[in-house]
């Protein structure tokens, strides 16, 4: 599933998701321009690597110190489809949530779920040399307090089967309770496998850190979403 857009309007400009967003497009621009070579070296500098980190290996020539790399590595990607996919969810779900926690606390909330996430899959893979890269650990955070806030908004969704491309009103409940399901499954069947690709857990420790933290950051006026829209 694929989503496009929610029904959920908000009451103030989303500044910070369009900064978060403006961000994340400088940086994979840049990473554009650089060409191949010094792209390999661009996510080598700002991307995370558990094992520096941990201190289970030294990594020369980084532009940053192993726990600057923790934001940094926050703000690049490592294609066109990964940074899409991850600017696509955060503008959707990002200005709701950033509506609900005001301009100040929702940064705070967005990076601590990033650290939340690094620091699953550092947990659970302390030793690996493979840099890690994305938004997609705090995106997830996103997608957990929206959960528990929004549980009922509508969101459009694109849903690819086979030859057909049907688009339909899906509740956020359905297709955010999907996209975890498919993370820990995918986390569960390559748990323990080496090399590149998702990093899965990172996921699960973001969202679970949104579940976790949503109370601590929303205001105090805006209402858990079963108590909003009841039970229809």
């Amino acid at each position: 599933m694929i989503p496009l857009k929610d029904n959920l309007p908000t009451r103030y400009p989303p500044v910070v998701t369009l900064l978060l967003i403006g961000l994340n497009t400088y940086a994979f621009l840049k990473l554009f321009l650089l060409g191949a070579y010094a792209g390999q070296r661009y996510l080598l500098y700002y991307g995370l690597i558990p094992c520096s980190l941990t201190g289970s290996c030294q990594v020369l020539g980084r532009a940053f110190s192993p726990d600057a790399t923790l934001v940094s590595s926050m703000f690049v990607h490592a294609g066109f489809f990964h940074f899409a996919g991850n600017m696509l969810y955060l503008w959707i779900f990002g200005n709701n949530v950033e509506d609900a926690m005001g301009k100040v606390r929702f940064p705070i909330f967005y990076l601590a779920c990033g650290l939340a996430a690094a620091g699953g899959q550092i947990l659970l893979d302390p030793t690996s040399r493979i840099p890690m890269v994305g938004a997609s650990g705090a995106i997830s955070g996103v997608l957990g307090a929206y959960l528990l806030l929004f549980p009922y908004a509508r969101v459009l969704t694109l849903i690819p089967l086979g030859l057909l491309f049907p688009v339909v009103e899906i509740r956020a409940v359905f297709v955010l309770g999907f996209w975890i399901v498919v993370q820990v499954l995918n986390g569960l069947l390559t748990f323990n496998h080496e090399g590149g690709g998702v990093a899965w857990f990172a996921h699960i420790g973001g969202f679970a850190a949104g579940l976790l933290l949503v109370g601590l950051f929303k205001r105090r006026s805006v209402p858990w979403g079963w108590r909003r829209y009841g039970r229809a």
